[in-house]
């Protein structure tokens, strides 16, 4: 019944009776118009090419991945958000299974005292670490990383030979006290992550581990996120603090902009040394180790967003999408039953599939289509009574918008290939922005026109710290990315005109 008409009075009159009902069909009309009108205010106002923080924020906010906490520089992660995580969590549980890497738990509170043993680690986190004054003792950090608390008790757990190699993880939140604006999953001062920590006898171990990673770190972009990523080894400058050296993935997103994505770092042993982790080999001897971490973050669930979105909303991968199809069933109460009773049949077709029916029916079809749209759910099928009487639905897809009808029978799979098929139309067509966005520089003019133009810059590089900051300042931000790996160093480095030590991808970033 809608609200404010009741049930006519049979001792009405008729004239009474025909104002009641034309009462109630303009109120069935302006429900529908309402909610088309709610719609377009619920969906997405800002145009990605227009306003893309804007955009970034509402398509986050709108697509029910998160929202703003009342805590300054939090962010709450909801259900689709974290199934999200969860999929990563999954996919990567994997991986650390096939490197006999165990998982594992360490306390969120970390002793002063432990960050003063390694110095330049201490220096390099000093700026963001949280503390609690702790009465009954020195005060408290609240974990900004795990390397100094993990390695703390790695001193005596690991004794002979016999327990290397040593890989353990940790999935857990750390803090980052920021002070720059919030930016959901991409700089929030609470965040989830892995953290890798491994040990092992010799550097080469320890290096050939750490790449391994990171490549599985790449591979999980590719085929799961459905994103490019460069990989290469970071500048001394932009190494993580008290490693030898680090190595990671960057993204370049639409909005012209880096995107650290995930890295693997040999830490050398000053770590083994500050915190006394030492073995004894096999020739009866002490022995200080090699070690490696590496990590990966919700930063993840920001990339997607970002990279696939478009001005409807989220656009999802199938592979990680929480919900990867939506039945959309159309009818009036004299069809509700013949399409639901298909409608269900079909879902169990398609249980492989993490799929859904959206019975709800104080919304109309259109509502449904952009609400399911806005939340970037892969595939929809709509099945009207038109349909069940052909024996056939209607495929839309999420990244083209493409409608096709097929027979019921054939559903398995077309809907199996389909899925698949947006898969990689995603994955390329971001590849292809990704190619399209780097440009090869030799000289300072060339440079500043690639970043007047927020390219991707790969460019020949002296690598000195000093150089790099001298970077910065004259392009008003732009900072090393990584050294790709297959870097050819020719000619003279683009700033300072020394001799190149090797090409460098330079950009703004995140």
């Amino acid at each position: 019944m809608i609200q404010g008409l009741g049930p006519c009075d049979p001792g009405s009159n008729p004239g009474t009776l025909t104002k009641n009902i034309n009462r109630y069909k303009r109120t069935l009309m302006n429900t529908e118009v309402n909610q088309n009108k709610m719609a377009k205010e619920d969906g997405i106002t800002s145009k990605k090419s227009k306003n893309f923080s804007e955009w970034y924020t509402q398509i986050v906010v709108k697509g029910d991945l998160a929202d703003y906490s009342p805590v300054k520089g939090c962010m709450i992660i909801k259900p689709s958000g974290y199934k999200i995580w969860e999929n990563i969590q999954a996919y990567f549980n994997i991986i650390l299974k096939k490197y006999n890497v165990k998982n594992a738990y360490f306390p969120l509170f970390i002793p002063e005292s432990f960050f003063k043993k390694e110095t330049e680690h201490a220096k390099g986190f000093q700026p963001e670490v949280a503390w609690i004054a702790n009465k009954e003792d020195e005060r408290l950090a609240v974990r900004p990383t795990s390397e100094t608390i993990i390695y703390d008790t790695y001193s005596k757990w690991i004794r002979s030979w016999r327990d290397l190699p040593f890989r353990l993880n940790q999935w857990c939140n750390v803090v980052r006290w920021e002070t720059k604006a919030t930016k959901l999953f991409l700089r929030t001062r609470e965040f989830l992550w892995q953290e890798g920590h491994c040990v092992y006898s010799t550097k080469e171990e320890a290096d050939k581990e750490m790449l391994l990673i990171l490549k599985e770190y790449q591979k999980l972009c590719h085929e799961l996120l459905a994103i490019p990523v460069l990989a290469g080894k970071k500048t001394e400058k932009e190494k993580f603090a008290g490693a030898l050296y680090t190595t990671s993935i960057e993204a370049f997103m639409p909005e012209n902009k880096a995107l650290q994505m995930g890295t693997s770092h040999n830490l050398g042993q000053g770590f083994a040394k500050s915190f006394n982790i030492s073995y004894l080999g096999k020739d009866e001897k002490l022995h200080t180790p090699w070690q490696t971490s590496w990590g990966i973050s919700t930063r993840l669930i920001g990339a997607l967003a970002m990279m696939h979105g478009d001005d409807k909303g989220l656009v999802l991968p199938p592979r990680i999408a929480p919900i990867q199809i939506i039945i959309i069933p159309i009818f009036f109460d004299k069809d509700k039953k013949k399409v639901l009773k298909v409608a269900n049949k079909i879902k169990d077709f398609l249980k492989d599939f993490s799929i859904e029916i959206d019975k709800r029916e104080e919304y109309t079809p259109g509502w449904k289509f952009n609400e399911w749209e806005l939340k970037g759910v892969p595939l929809r099928i709509e099945i009207g009574p038109k349909d069940v009487s052909k024996k056939q639905v209607v495929l839309v897809r999420r990244d083209t918008s493409e409608k096709q009808a097929i027979k019921i029978k054939d559903i398995n799979k077309k809907v199996s290939n389909l899925l698949e098929d947006i898969q990689k139309n995603l994955f390329n067509k971001a590849n292809q922005f990704l190619k399209e966005s780097i440009v090869k520089v030799k000289t300072w003019k060339e440079f500043l026109k690639a970043v007047n133009n927020r390219k991707l810059i790969r460019a020949p590089f002296c690598g000195d710290i000093s150089c790099e900051d001298s970077i910065k300042d004259k392009t008003n931000g732009v900072k090393s990315i990584n050294i790709p790996f297959d870097s050819n160093p020719e000619g003279y480095c683009v700033n300072c005109g020394k001799k190149a030590a090797y090409e460098v991808y330079f950009a703004k970033s995140y």
